[in-house]
Formats: C-alpha cells, structure tokens, sequence
C-alpha cells in the first residue's frame, strides 16, 4: 500500500474548500464543511491522511512539510479553484517529482484531457464516482487496469480506461467518522446555521431531482439516490456518539435529498432519537406536516431548504420540480412546528429578469426562513447549465471568484448584465437581514445561549465587511 496523502489544497482567505462546487467562494462569514468527498477515499486506504488545509489554516509551506513523506497525493479542486490547486501540485512535484500527484473533483471528472493537457505535472484524474479508483491507486494497480482513470503514460500520452461502475453497495462503505477523528479538529468546522462544533456527513449519494445547475447528480453521482440501510446509519451514529460523546452538538446530513424517502428517513430519525442526537439535513420544500413533526419529535432541528427562486417561471426554467404554492405550505408547517429554515436562493438563473429578482427578494421575505444564502448561478462544466449558456452565448468570458474569493457572475442576459446580477445579491442581503422578523429571533437565539451571542457577533462584523467588500468590488467595476 502507498503512503497516500487526501489533500483539500490551501487558497484564499475566507475559502471553504471543502463545500464541494456548491458554494466555490468565500462566504459571506467564516465557514467550514468537512471534506467528506476526500474522507471517503480515504476510509477505504488504511494509512492515509487527510490534510483539510483551508479549515486548519495551513499554508503550501505546511503542506509541504507533510507530503515530502508521501508517495502519492491526491487532491480535491473545483473549476474556480483549478489554478491554485495546480500551484501547490507544482510545489510538491519540485520538493519530490517522484511522488504522484492527481485531482479528484468534478471539473477534473468532466474534462478529464483537458485538464491533463493543460496541467502537465499532474498525472492522473479520477472520474466518475471515484473512492475505489483512489483505493486501487494506493494498492499499486497499474493505471490501465484503473477503472475509471485518465492518466499520462510514461511516453506522455494521455490515456483513459473505461468507466468505473456506480457504487450501490453503500452499507459496505467504512464511515468517515474515524477519519475525521485521526485528522480534523472538529472545533475548526464552522456553518452560520448550524450549532458549534458540529459534523456533517452523507448517507449515500445520487439525487432524482433534475436541477440544470445543480453540480454532483450529472457529473459524478448520477439521478439515482444509492444509500446506507437505516440500520447501517444507526450503527455509523452511534460510533459517532462513542466518539465525541456530548461533545458535538449538532449532526448535519448532507446527503442531496437525505428525506426524499420518507420511510427511510423516520426510520433513521428513530435510531437518531435513541442517541439523544440533535440533527438537521438537507430537504426539498414539499415535505407533508405529520413527516416534519415525526422528524422533529425525533431530534431535527434545522432544515436545508433550496427555494433558488421566487419566480415560478425562473423555478420552471432549471427544472426545480417545486411549487410556490407548496414551498409556502411547507414553511408555514415548518413554523407551526418550530422547526428552523436555512434558505438557499440563486441570483442569474435562466429567465432572471430585475422583476424576478424582485419577486425572489419579496418571497424570501415572505416565508421567512430562519437564515439565508444568496449564490449567483454558477455554470459548471458538465451541467445542463453550462450547455445552456454556451448555446445562447450568456457567457460574459468572466471568472466564477475573484482574486479576492468574492463570487461574481459569469451569465448575462439581453435584459439583466452580469454587474445587476452582483448588485442584486447585497440588496437581497439587506432587504432580508435588516428586518424585525430576521432580527428579532436571532437576537431572542443569542440572548439563550452565550456561545450563540459570541458567535453572531462575530458573524455580524464578518458580514457587514464582506457586504462592504462586494460593495468596493462593484464600484471599481462599474
């Protein structure tokens, strides 16, 4: 077996790497997933180590201090992260350039020659659903027996072996959590949302749903939701609990559509009650009243809802599959059961007008969940998203993050340029946070718990100041 080195690469500032493409640029306040998508991979390596250098703020320079005993490295990146990502493979190519570094991620899966071709110190990509190709690179198999793969042959010709099966078998899957355990500071993870420390983790993985922006289901995990038994889950929860004890105060199911069956999910959310485990995950906005009271009744506390748009035709245009209607029934159901509401919008989607931006900002405000996040569409390589823009020519030829991390907009439209879509996002900031009905229950949240009042007041500074950054961004631009 290879020493194997997992790698979430340094960037910069205020960078969470690990959120996948999701949310590819600095966060309105400091924030940290855990790399789940590297910790996978390497549960199946024994010996590995997983180096998350965004979330224990460590430079090329630590990184490199590790890797010099390392055989072969693999590393996380993204399509707005590429660039960076190839610096510090070239860094420890120079200290070493017998060790074997390659990318894992869904800008490397999509455009395999093309990132091959482009970056000539890496050696290999691995596509598809990935963990058992990094699993087979570790144990020495050649790269032409590597389902899966795109690699340079010793003569520099790029090659590709053929595709790697789905993963179906997921209860044989080892749990993250001891990786976790040997190589993250759990206290470094941060979300606004969710309480601290926390731990997050998937399931399974595939989501049914057809989102046209939506990243993971159409480049890696497929339209098939493949998950662990609730049996299998209850058992990985109650290692977590013999793990961190009482320690950890919050568990976070990132699976795409963790309650998409709802049979499985109250089955889990029983095992989760037995643990005396607080709880939250990701659903979409059309879970029934007497499931939502079920869950909460079983330890759910928060959960992640993806409304885009407050627009039906916006909602209709990327395939979202959900009603206004609906979504305003599932928040009212959520509100008379005390459940709390993360909401995630999108600004620039497809059919956004400035009066569509409007109605989101008025719907947002409307249903009023807890907290928010307003991204700006982002097409990535692989999505039926980007296929759109290329065919209509909505590319401004722009990046996706500035030098700064600050997310801008590569979409614009004949009606809506991509500098509105920017300005829009502070605006939808402000319209929603500087309200009685946002101020009044945070203020209520930190008056209960000190740690929560330390923490929104850092967040609240971190917040304005990165409203104020957007802010001079916009204007040097203008």
């Amino acid at each position: 077996m290879k020493k194997t080195l997992f790698l979430s690469p340094p960037s910069f500032d205020g960078f969470d790497g690990a959120a996948g493409a999701r949310y590819q640029a600095k966060r309105e306040i400091t924030s940290f997933w855990y790399p789940t998508w590297l910790a996978q991979p390497a549960a199946l390596v024994p010996g590995s180590k997983l180096v998350d250098a965004p979330a224990h703020y460590q430079t090329v320079e630590d990184v490199l201090k590790i890797a010099k005993d390392y055989e072969l490295v693999i590393m996380y990146t993204s399509t707005p992260t590429l660039p960076n990502d190839v610096k510090c493979a070239e860094a420890i190519k120079a200290q070493n350039p017998h060790t074997e570094v390659g990318l894992l991620g869904a800008h490397a899966a999509v455009l395999p020659s093309q990132t091959l071709e482009e970056n000539p110190v890496i050696d290999f990509v691995c596509r598809n659903e990935f963990d058992y190709t990094c699993k087979e690179l570790a144990e020495g198999k050649p790269y032409e027996d590597i389902k899966g793969l795109s690699y340079r042959d010793k003569f520099g010709n790029i090659k590709h072996t053929e595709e790697r099966e789905l993963i179906h078998d997921w209860d044989s899957m080892p749990s993250v959590f001891p990786v976790y355990e040997k190589n993250l500071n759990f206290r470094n993870y941060f979300i606004g949302y969710l309480l601290h420390p926390y731990v997050s983790l998937y399931t399974g993985r595939g989501c049914p749903a057809k989102c046209t922006f939506c990243l993971w289901p159409q480049t890696i995990g497929g339209h098939q939701y493949r998950a662990k038994t609730p049996e299998a889950v209850g058992k990985e929860m109650a290692l977590a609990k013999s793990i961190w004890g009482n320690s950890v105060r919050e568990y976070f199911f990132d699976d795409d559509t963790f309650t998409i069956d709802k049979k499985r999910v109250i089955a889990i959310s029983e095992h989760l009650k037995k643990l005396n485990l607080t709880w939250s995950c990701n659903a979409r906005a059309n879970l029934d009243y007497d499931t939502l009271k079920t869950l909460r009744d079983n330890g759910l506390r928060l959960l992640l809802v993806g409304f885009e748009s407050g627009n039906q035709a916006v909602l209709d245009g990327v395939k979202k599959g959900i009603k206004l209607e609906v979504a305003r029934k599932f928040m009212n159901n959520c509100n008379k059961l005390g459940i709390k509401v993360h909401g995630a919008f999108i600004l620039g989607l497809p059919n956004e007008s400035k009066e569509t931006i409007e109605d989101t900002i008025r719907f947002a405000c409307e249903v009023s969940p807890h907290t928010i996040q307003v991204s700006i569409a982002s097409p990535y390589p692989g999505t039926e998203l980007y296929q759109q823009a290329q065919e209509n020519g909505w590319f401004t030829n722009g990046d996706l993050v500035a030098s700064s991390g600050i997310q801008m907009s590569t979409l614009q439209y004949p009606n809506l340029s991509a500098s509105e879509i920017e300005d829009a996002v502070e605006r939808m900031y402000r319209r929603f946070y500087f309200r009685r009905r946002t101020i009044i229950p945070i203020v209520k949240e930190m008056i209960v718990d000190p740690q929560m009042l330390v923490r929104r007041l850092r967040e609240g500074r971190e917040f304005m100041a990165y409203l104020k950054e957007r802010h001079t961004r916009s204007l040097v631009n203008a």
